[in-house]
């Protein structure tokens, strides 16, 4: 309890950042709005959370009065009309001005993205590969994820025997806990061959989820939460499952070990193994996506509860502001344990559908009809 007590003012700290977070876009919201209400100054709960979430062309850090203080970010185009352009997103100055043709759209299809306009007037969009704010987190985290491997593979190459302690000695159980419980029991005998990419895996999530929960950079980016990146990941997973996998693995979809009736003349189970070969990877992709996009979504709905009662009173906006604390709280607390879990839970479902892949031939009569 003395623990929590010393903490308590810690957490008020971090929930107050998030709040500066909160009402620095509030301005932002009600100028591309076209709402009358919201010209007025009510706040837009759902524009608000959605810009939150969304990624961006710059690092967002806070706004004091009327200065926004963000770290711009490396634009990069090639466009038809404006051939290749390399600049910094702060030439577009928060989204309010244009360079060199291109411009942020408010509204449309391409909310949100940079644009062009082509001979007609319509808006068409150059190819994109500026680093944006979910892509520099990603370097960020990569870079993270390297340094510590690097400093435990250090301290192992210097005292190989020597028991760790302190972070190292946190890490070894960690990677230990995830090899020996998840890998090893999820893939089986080739569990050597696949633990580089299922601790990567989980590592990466894992701090990508812990990164996402920190309000001031490197964090606050919503890189797990982002359908892009769980797509790639589950990708990653398909690719590892079907191309790995034993001829017995292949036979078991195309010509199960079932009845004939259900294989001939109407192929149902082989349907139905097929069918399964991509519902996995895309359950492995909605399920880490929902989960983080969900959790990120409650904190912010709490946090604006304080500014949307404002207009109700000092009485009730103080109660609510106190209610809405102690319940993002709890919710932040809630979501440590959620970016464990879902780092956890994808790694051990790749690791079985690896496992699964790598079924040996059994023999045995075929069952008939």
């Amino acid at each position: 309890m003395k623990r929590l007590l010393k903490i308590f003012p810690l957490l008020i700290v971090v929930l107050l950042m998030n709040t500066t977070g909160l009402k620095a876009n509030e301005p932002a919201a009600t100028e591309v709005s076209s709402h009358p209400a919201e010209e007025a100054g009510t706040l837009n709960v759902k524009e608000l959370i959605l810009e939150h979430l969304g990624d961006t062309y710059e690092w967002h850090i806070t706004t004091i009065g009327e200065s926004h203080i963000s770290i711009p970010l490396p634009v990069i185009l090639i466009s038809k009309t404006y051939g290749f352009n390399v600049f910094m997103s702060s030439a577009f100055h928060h989204g309010h001005e244009s360079h060199n043709g291109f411009y942020i759209a408010h509204e449309g299809d391409y909310k949100g993205k940079i644009v062009e306009k082509d001979a007609t007037g319509q808006e068409i969009r150059p190819l994109d590969f500026s680093l944006t704010k979910n892509a520099a987190s990603l370097l960020i985290s990569a870079i993270l994820l390297i340094v510590i491997i690097l400093l435990i593979a250090r301290s192992y190459k210097r005292n190989p025997l020597e028991a760790k302690k302190g972070f190292v000695g946190m890490m070894e159980m960690f990677i230990l806990s995830v090899y020996d419980g998840i890998i090893k029991p999820g893939v089986g005998k080739d569990y050597k061959k696949f633990a580089p990419y299922l601790l990567t895996v989980f590592f990466f999530i894992f701090t990508n989820n812990l990164l996402g929960l920190i309000p001031l950079f490197p964090g606050g980016a919503n890189v797990t939460g982002n359908i892009a990146i769980t797509f790639v990941l589950a990708v990653c997973t398909f690719l590892i499952v079907n191309i790995t996998g034993t001829k017995e693995y292949f036979k078991e979809i195309f010509w199960p070990d079932v009845p004939m009736w259900l294989k001939v003349p109407i192929p149902i189970m082989p349907a139905i193994e097929v069918i399964g070969v991509f519902t996995k990877p895309f359950a492995l992709m909605i399920r880490l996506f929902a989960n983080i996009l969900a959790g990120h979504s409650i904190v912010l709905g709490l946090v604006c509860l304080i500014f949307v009662t404002v207009s109700l009173g000092i009485p009730t906006n103080a109660s609510m502001t106190v209610v809405s604390v102690i319940f993002t709280i709890f919710i932040d607390f809630v979501e440590l344990l959620v970016a464990y879990i879902q780092a956890y839970v994808f790694t051990m479902l790749s690791a079985v559908f690896i496992g699964l892949s790598h079924v040996e031939p059994h023999h045995h009569s075929e069952v008939r009809s």
